[in-house]
Order: structure tokens, then sequence, then C-alpha cells
């Protein structure tokens, strides 16, 4: 949750989350704007109503700018997995790829659950490869105990 000017990096308080939703015929990056207050169900509503505002394009400015981190998913267009490319001044990028079915082992048995791929893509100006594996090890825990949201 940084940004790199090119001289500084500025560490942000706030998680202005942005989000790449595609629309008809543009791709914007909504804001939610200090993600790190709200709950999944607050964030979730503040999505509905930037995505509502997007659709009969009466979205301003402000709701497109100063995201300090950034996720898109093009798993809902079918993609395993990819490489998303990092928005300057953000220095990291998190790419959700499609969910699918997949066997495997439980408890020496092979159960089938749903799996998907994440991408995180960082500017190794600012963040280093173990601070990444820990974001995204944090990330696979809390998706995998989804309780762990409420």
């Amino acid at each position: 949750n940084s940004s790199f000017t090119g001289e500084e990096v500025i560490q942000w308080e706030d998680v202005n989350l942005g989000i790449a939703t595609a629309l008809d015929d543009y791709l914007i990056v909504p804001v939610v704007r200090g993600s790190q207050e709200m709950n999944l169900e607050a964030i979730v509503k503040e999505m509905d109503r930037l995505l509502e505002a997007a659709r009969n394009k009466k979205m301003e400015p402000a709701d497109m700018s100063g995201s300090t981190f950034t996720i898109t998913n093009l798993g809902m267009f079918g993609i395993e997995n990819f490489t998303a490319i990092i928005n300057p001044p953000e220095t990291a990028i998190l790419a959700v790829g499609k969910m699918q079915d997949v066997p495997v082992v439980k408890e020496k048995e092979i159960v089938i659950r749903p799996m998907m791929t994440l991408t995180l893509a960082v500017d190794h100006r600012v963040n280093d490869g173990a601070r990444a594996a820990k974001f995204l090890t944090d990330l696979k825990s809390t998706l995998e105990n989804p309780y762990l949201l409420i």
C-alpha cells in the first residue's frame, strides 16, 4: 500500500482500493476509499454505488483516482492466470484468475475443491519477493477461511 514517485516511497495509511472493471466499451478503475476501515459488505455496497455511477456515465474524476492498490479479475472471462501491469504510482497489483473445480488430496482422499490463481505483481524498487509471498500467504489463508472476513 505504497506509491513510488521516482524519488521517494510513500507508505499510505489509507487503503484506497482500485477495482479494475470492464464496462461495455472500456475499462475503468473505481476506487473504494478507506477500505481498511470497511467490512466486506460495506466494500461491496460502495463498489455497487461506483459501478452504477459508471454504467450511467456519472462517475466523478475523484471516483477513479487516488488508488493505492488495485485488484483485477480476468477470471470472469475464462482466463486461468495472468500477470497484471502495475498502475503507477502504485507499487503492486493483484491479478485474480478463473475459479474452477480441481481434484485435490485432503486427508488421503481425492476431493473436488474450487480453486483459483492469484498473481501479485510488485515493483521491486519498493517491495521484495519475501514481502509479496507473505501477503499472498495471508490472503490465501483468509480466502480459505472466509469466516475471518466476518
